[in-house]
């Protein structure tokens, strides 16, 4: 979990006030009409209320026991509405220090004329406007660096202290609202409004505002309102019956029955579950476009990783000079050194540690060579140096090739071809190297595959996830290291339009699919797939184009972007099978003590041998209550995850939460009972 998420207390003053209030607020029709059942029970407790009043003013007999009966039916509402109220109130805090942020925050506003600027609110800023920002100061709005380079504290969106640099240009010219500027100074071109900055979004999605429901809430919500009906027509056909089997049955003692019987437990939870999902997420630096973003992580059939940063440390690093036939290692190391001198890449660097601890050549100092480096480029695949009369080159085995024939020499095409070949069977990258043109040998670089990745592919695996490795390396290369980590397939050599097209193969079978991306080129396929995960630090064009952002900026997150998902669904499912399983122990509460007045036969369904009829309905509809808060902390902790496969899990769903909900209300029904009896409340 993220550095700044601690433990939050359902007792805790700031949470508990506020969603107190917000329970009592939640309570208007309007609002809780988004939820059928709760509002049902709203409905019915009103129609209750008037008529205990109206029998209390008229006189009737057994008022006090149907006043019992509705006040724990608006108890029954308002811890409905509390749950939820605490589930958003979560976020509240963190949305509030977010509000003040965007409203406090100035921005230096450059009229077009050198450095010079006006002072404006932040919130204020359009788009397209160019602001200036310095040392100390906060970026006051979402933009893209057109000028400069900087240090910048992200803490206050990220929750990490490392500050991290972002300059004009490439995949990280992209900065967000409210992070601080350490060191220097940059000129921000602004690329969204007040209302969709990226600030905006986040403050939206922490207090619960712009959730909607996900297709899997809607169905289950449709589920829920369909069984409400049912007991409602079976409820109103009672009276008639009771008249007809000689007894008596009031309409407050109907309504109780009703509640009861009603899928009230998992009614009152079903949104606290979805906003606490989305706030797990939220607190683990992820910001989610929607919910149906989240309950698809946890749906993903097919997750599709870059190798480099993800499942490789990253920075490859020379592990041997291999030579061709006459040549030596040393002649090999010594070329390699002078070749990588000036070349910064930790892959150069590396070359020039390893000549130095292996073969014992000493560091030289570049300046006393008065050697003309050649850098790097896309076009050559090759760097090197050209020093008193020697042409030294390293790169590519195939530009190497090329470069010595264009000298008019004639390579050992075969043997290095060999050479390159084993190196990248073995999840290697070879770099040839050569002097004058003739090639000298190879330079074996090792990405190195990350420690313990292998176990989270294995966890993947058994959860029935297919995992694919993405890598611009040769098929040979890509081979080795997927075999290496474990993952189940992988792309090689992948463009763009390969991403693209593997996504939506996976689709056409039926597969959701999750991948992460950082550059412009990986947009497309962000938005193609059903979970696309856009890096914090990349461009406009990938946050946009994904349906999650990953603040941390860390590739490997996606695996646990999955299991979040995961969990909530496992939440829903078990709370859904508790509630289910706890509504079909109550009825043996309160069919008995409906009919076993005119029905004596009944008494044998009475097998908590509970008190009287009376005592028996206010049990339930009290236990009904009490219920819902005693699972509101698991509702918003959510249910424990553990990697395994659909049918182990539905096995422990049914096992803990079934048979935990059949033995909790009984024993829970019979203490109550116990209690109202000694005390006479019925």
């Amino acid at each position: 979990m993220s550095k700044r998420e601690k433990s939050q207390s359902l007792l805790d003053p700031a949470i508990l006030k506020p969603a107190l209030l917000g329970s009592l607020t939640k309570l208007d029709p309007r609002e809780l009409v988004k939820n059928p059942v709760m509002f049902t029970v709203e409905m019915v407790a009103l129609a209750a209320t008037v008529l205990t009043v109206r029998d209390v003013v008229t006189g009737v007999a057994g008022s006090g026991f149907q006043i019992q009966i509705v006040v724990w039916l608006w108890i029954t509402v308002l811890f409905a509405t509390f749950a939820e109220a605490v589930a958003e109130g979560r976020g509240k805090a963190q949305a509030d220090t977010l509000r003040r942020m965007r409203s406090e925050t100035m921005a230096k506003v450059l009229l077009g004329v050198g450095d010079t600027f006006e002072p404006r609110r932040a919130h204020t800023l359009k788009v397209g406007e160019k602001v200036l920002v310095e040392a100390g100061d906060l970026v006051p709005g979402d933009g893209e660096i057109i000028e400069g380079v900087a240090t910048i504290d992200e803490s206050a969106i990220t929750g990490e202290s490392a500050p991290v640099i972002r300059e004009a240009g490439g995949d990280r010219s992209a900065v967000t609202g409210g992070t601080r500027v350490l060191s220097d100074r940059i000129k921000v071109r602004i690329t969204a409004e007040e209302g969709s900055s990226f600030l905006d979004r986040m403050i939206a999605l922490v207090e619960g505002a712009a959730r909607q429901k996900t297709p899997n809430e809607l169905a289950l919500s449709v589920l829920l309102a369909g069984l409400t009906l049912i007991f409602v027509l079976a409820v109103v056909t009672i009276p008639s019956f009771a008249t007809y089997a000689g007894g008596a049955v009031s309409v407050v003692v109907l309504i109780a029955l009703f509640v009861a019987l009603i899928p009230t437990t998992i009614g009152a939870l079903l949104s606290a579950i979805g906003i606490a999902g989305m706030n797990r997420l939220v607190r683990f630096n992820v910001l989610a476009t929607s919910g149906r973003a989240v309950e698809a992580a946890g749906d993903v059939d097919t997750l599709l990783l870059d190798k480099t940063g993800t499942i490789t440390l990253g920075n490859r690093h020379a592990t041997r000079f291999i030579p061709v036939t006459g040549v030596t290692e040393d002649e090999v190391a010594q070329v390699a050194q002078l070749a990588s001198l000036a070349d910064e890449t930790p892959e150069g660097r590396s070359i020039v540690v390893l000549a130095k601890e292996k073969y014992g050549l000493r560091g030289v100092d570049v300046a006393e060579l008065h050697a003309r480096f050649v850098p790097f480029t896309a076009q050559t695949r090759m760097s090197g140096v050209d020093h008193e009369g020697a042409v030294i080159r390293k790169g590519a085995i195939e530009s190497v090739i090329e470069h010595a024939r264009s000298l008019g020499i004639t390579p050992p095409v075969d043997e290095v071809t060999r050479i390159a070949t084993t190196v990248a069977k073995e999840g290697g990258t070879p770099l040839g190297v050569s002097r004058n043109g003739r090639i000298l040998g190879v330079v074996y670089l090792k990405d190195i595959v990350k420690g313990g990745i292998r176990e989270r592919f294995a966890e993947l695996r058994a959860m029935g996830i297919r995992t694919v490795m993405i890598t611009g390396d040769n098929p040979q290369t890509a081979a080795a290291i997927a075999a290496e980590a474990g993952v189940d397939d992988f792309l090689a050599q992948a463009t763009p339009e390969a991403k693209l097209h593997l996504i939506r193969e996976e689709q056409a079978k039926g597969k959701l699919v999750a991948m992460c991306g950082d550059g412009t080129n990986d947009a497309p396929a962000l938005a193609q797939a059903d979970v696309g995960v856009a890096m914090q630090t990349g461009t406009n064009a990938a946050r946009e184009a994904g349906n999650m952002v990953d603040l941390d900026s860390d590739p490997t997150k996606l695996i646990e972007i999955v299991a979040i998902g995961k969990q909530l669904l496992m939440t829903r499912g078990a709370l859904t099978t508790f509630s289910i399983a706890n509504d079909v122990a109550k009825y043996f509460a309160i069919i008995p003590a409906m009919f076993i007045a005119f029905y004596p036969q009944l008494g044998v369904l009475n097998v908590m041998g509970l008190a009287t009829p009376q005592s028996a309905i206010l049990s339930a509809i009290i236990f009904n209550a009490l219920i819902i808060v005693a699972l509101i902390p698991l509702a918003l902790r959510g249910v424990q995850y553990r990697p395994s496969g659909a049918a182990a899990l539905l096995r422990r769903n049914l096992l803990v939460y079934g048979i935990g909900g059949l033995v909790v209300p009984f024993v829970g029904i019979k203490l109550i009972d116990v209690v109202v009896a000694a005390a006479g409340l019925a």
